[in-house]
């Protein structure tokens, strides 16, 4: 019987990890063993940058250009396609007029609920990433001030959503710093930190961290991001199991992508893995009109099958909810499909 470290990491772990990750794709590519470039429309000088943690691309099989998630990561020419539809900006984050942005490094979003930007970085580039075109001039970490007086100003904010980029690339006493200034608003109840790094960068679980969210007064959950069963393995596990026992709550998002995780048993597979590591799946986003991401899109009527199938064969608690993302909405949207005859559906127990 194997048993498995679940011991945090040391802070020089996911620091060096993230130091030496893929900045290149001529880099990545040769690392995969994967050659004529051109043949794959691979773009070798994108303007949305390449960033690969080298565990991540570890889980990446060689040689293979399909593989999902070397295409989540990978810049493509077809990025630089113009498509009708396909804007900067499609959920309008920076229409004022909807009342977002009025704070440098909030959204306010939802009723009862904030959205902080804490940090522009990511330790991944993905290529479907809906903040791609994001203006994080406007959102400076050094204005953080000035959202914390806004949280505290509005008591009828119960919890804060720290978003990004990605949260967990800050540092363990900046993000021990944040957590107490949070702690010390009473209205706030809840903190949820939205975060790939548990699974691109599991290193990045140090004991700091643990012990800040362990201690922390508010409610923590954390809503990690998988979109395929190739991206969990022992080391996400490892960190997944440190936060679980930590007292947090774990939660997942997908987004549904072609060709990456666009048939069910691929999803229903990601589910069951999930459940085994301990993170109960969430959503299932369906992909924002983002532009250069054109090529992962699908609409309704290729999304209502695979679902149908994950409803069929999943029981209720691993059947994440399919949503979708509206400029202005109060909150996110589920996808409802006229059924198709003959269907027999029960509820999942």
């Amino acid at each position: 019987m194997i048993t498995l470290n679940h011991t945090p990491w040391h802070p020089s772990d996911w620091q060096s990890e993230l130091k030496h990750a893929f900045r290149q794709p001529e880099a990545l590519l040769e690392y995969l063993d994967i050659a004529n470039v051109a043949a794959n429309g691979i773009d070798l000088q994108p303007d949305f940058a390449l960033l690969v943690p080298r565990g991540y691309a570890q889980r990446i099989e060689q040689g293979n250009i399909q593989d999902p998630l070397l295409r989540q990561v990978l810049s493509l020419q077809s990025e630089n396609e113009q498509t009708p539809g396909f804007v900067m900006d499609p959920l309008q984050e920076g229409n004022a007029e909807l009342g977002y942005g009025q704070t440098p490094g909030l959204l306010h979003k939802y009723q009862g609920r904030v959205l902080m930007i804490t940090t522009p970085a990511c330790a991944i580039n993905c290529r479907y990433c809906f903040r791609r075109h994001f203006p994080y001039t406007d959102h400076k970490p050094k204005d953080q001030h000035l959202a914390l007086e806004a949280i505290a100003k509005d008591t009828s904010i119960h919890e804060v959503i720290l978003s990004g980029g990605d949260p967990l690339l800050m540092n363990d006493d900046g993000m021990a710093a944040l957590i107490q200034d949070l702690d010390a608003l009473a209205h706030v109840k809840r903190i949820r930190i939205h975060t790939r790094l548990p699974i691109v960068l599991p290193q990045r679980v140090t004991a700091d961290l643990v012990a800040t969210l362990e201690d922390a007064r508010c409610k923590i959950t954390m809503v990690i991001h998988s979109n395929h069963p190739n991206e969990l393995d022992e080391t996400t596990e490892r960190a997944l199991t440190c936060l679980r026992r930590a007292g947090i709550t774990l939660l997942n998002q997908s987004v549904l992508l072609k060709g990456i995780n666009s048939d069910a048993q691929t999803l229903i597979n990601l589910s069951e893995l999930l459940f085994d590591q301990g993170v109960l799946p969430y959503y299932l986003h369906m992909p924002d009109k983002v532009a250069g991401t054109a090529h992962f899109y699908l609409d309704d009527s290729e999304a209502q099958p695979i679902y149908e199938a994950m409803r069929e064969q999943l029981p209720g608690y691993l059947l994440p909810r399919l949503v979708r993302e509206l400029p202005g909405g109060i909150a996110k949207t589920p996808v409802n499909f006229e059924q198709r005859q003959p269907l027999n559906f029960q509820t999942n127990i």
